[in-house]
């Protein structure tokens, strides 16, 4: 689940997080309003105006703007609240912003220079231990750093049984060439941090920039904050803030009736029961030289209903041309989802209008292939894997 970035440093402030301070508006009348109290309460003349969709590289697209007065900011919030904006991240035609951050502007004269920092918590799955992912060369795309000055990356592994020590905070503000009281502050800012992403059960925290103002103050300008559906259930307070306009629909349809479903972009619908087969479905997809339309995952309980509610989510994708099912029948029979499938394809009707290839392994496999072949429907079974790839080849040619 992805936060906006007003929500993510609404977050990180209730961990002691220093933020860059910012009041959302959904029209540009609450825009002007937020800017005054804004300068009210933090003395700030400049404002910057921050889309507020779930995407990264918004100032590319137009989407980050500096206003100077009241009537400059009036002006450019009229014109991001609406826009359809297109960033690296985005879909081709865009994501609709429907509200903009104001917030202060952090980029004032003071007795030195300001300087920008890139910093991630995330885990590293293959050392299973949480990781901060730090660089001197804020404000730029991370991708690229890593490419063309992999040198300028630095990691800090924590053992999650330990936490954060002391001494790893004082390392990260070392190598990033802090001293005095940015050091100091670098060090609350880290520690801080790490709360924020345990306390919060995220499996990522993307700050970029983290900015060392010119008074020597560490605080998050950006705040890219996804956190991890399996622990919502404990987090109520943040499960209320999900945006379900930013997600794909098909995605929320599916989620609401319990199917694990993710939207992909190529011509084979997937109907499997279990995430690892699902994979090696995925991969037998790419052999037969298609390409997985979705990842779906019906469960161990593959009956009647939940196969029909699949097949209504992958024919929402107009660029299916085929739909592969592969169920393994160890804790489900093979003979109740082959029935299942019947029914729910004689339901349907007219809406199917693909052909459908059928593999059915485990307990009554034989029996779910016979039923499969004498239903007299456009379904075509298949028992080995090559088998399968061969008809979903045929399929798509």
């Amino acid at each position: 689940m992805n936060l906006h970035e007003y929500q993510g440093k609404d977050m990180l402030a209730s961990f002691g997080v220093a933020i860059q301070r910012g009041i959302v508006a959904k029209t540009a009348v609450e825009a002007v309003d937020a800017a005054k109290q804004l300068t009210e309460n933090t003395g700030t003349q400049w404002h910057v105006i921050k889309a507020q969709i779930h995407a990264g590289g918004r100032g590319k697209g137009g989407g980050v703007k500096l206003a100077k007065n009241l009537e400059e900011l009036e002006v450019i919030a009229e014109q991001i609240i609406g826009m359809m904006l297109v960033t690296p991240q985005t879909p081709p035609m865009g994501k609709k912003v429907n509200q903009v951050l104001v917030a202060e502007d952090v980029y004032y004269p003071g007795t030195s220079e300001p300087s920008e920092y890139y910093m991630s918590v995330l885990l590293n799955r293959t050392t299973g231990k949480n990781m901060i992912m730090y660089s001197t060369e804020g404000g730029m795309d991370i991708e690229a750093v890593a490419e063309d000055t992999p040198h300028l990356i630095f990691t800090e592994e924590i053992d999650p049984a330990l936490g954060l020590l002391p001494f790893q905070a004082r390392k990260i503000a070392f190598n990033l060439g802090l001293s005095g009281t940015a050091f100091k502050d670098m060090i609350k800012f880290v520690s801080s941090l790490y709360k924020a992403y345990i306390g919060s059960d995220a499996s990522l925290f993307e700050i970029n920039p983290v900015l060392k103002t010119s008074d020597d103050k560490i605080i998050a300008v950006d705040a890219k904050v996804t956190l991890d559906d399996n622990g919502l259930f404990r987090q109520k307070e943040l499960a209320a803030l999900r945006d379900l306009s930013e997600e794909n629909p098909v995605e929320v349809e599916a989620r609401e009736v319990g199917l694990n479903y993710v939207d992909l972009e190529g011509n084979v619908g997937c109907m499997v029961n279990g995430a690892g087969l699902a994979m090696a479905t995925m991969d037998l997809i790419k052999q037969a030289g298609g390409d997985p339309a979705n990842f779906l995952d019906v469960g161990g309980t593959a009956d009647a209903a939940r196969v029909e509610m699949a097949f209504r989510l992958i024919l929402k994708d107009p660029n299916v041309k085929a739909i592969l099912i592969n169920i393994f029948g160890g804790i489900v029979r093979c003979d109740r989802v082959a029935q299942g499938i019947v029914d729910a394809y004689l339901n349907l009707g007219d809406t199917i209008q693909v052909p459908i290839i059928v593999r059915l392994q485990g307990t009554n496999a034989d029996i779910a292939k016979e039923l499969i072949d004498s239903s007299g429907l456009n379904v075509l079974s298949a028992t080995a894997f090559q088998e399968a790839a061969d008809k979903v080849q045929e399929a798509i040619t």
